[in-house]
């Protein structure tokens, strides 16, 4: 009898953008946009998971071990800590390989989050 099991492969090039929120510009925010643009956002504002989150952005296809990137002046638990926020807003996905863990960008969240701070056509705000 064999262990082997055939797992399926993930596309995530087919899959469609699903933006969390109309770019600012088009309209107010419904209560539920404000709050998942929020905690992406909020994710995003500690400067250890920017950190992060831009060692596995500016990986060759985006991906990366976490023992690649675990060296941002905080100790191990506390790296897996802050993986675990981006990975619970979305902005990352993880897979076991062996004994590490592979982090990758969202491809679909970082375009939604970008056509939210997109500018429409009437221009920049000026204040």
């Amino acid at each position: 009898m064999s262990n082997t099991r055939v797992l399926p492969l993930l596309d995530d090039v087919d899959r469609p953008v699903e933006p969390c929120c109309p770019p600012l510009t088009e309209r107010p925010f419904t209560a539920d946009e404000a709050e998942t643009a929020a905690r992406m956002f909020k994710a995003l504002g500690d400067p250890v998971r920017l950190r992060l989150f831009s060692a596995v952005a500016s990986r060759d296809g985006g991906e990366a071990c976490v023992c690649d990137i675990s060296d941002v002046g905080v100790s191990q638990p506390t790296v897996s800590h802050h993986l675990k926020k981006l990975k619970e807003v979305g902005l990352l996905s993880s897979e076991r390989r062996g004994t590490w863990v592979y982090y990758r960008v969202e491809p679909s969240v970082l375009a939604a989050m970008g056509k939210l701070l997109t500018i429409g056509p009437t221009g920049p705000v000026t204040v």
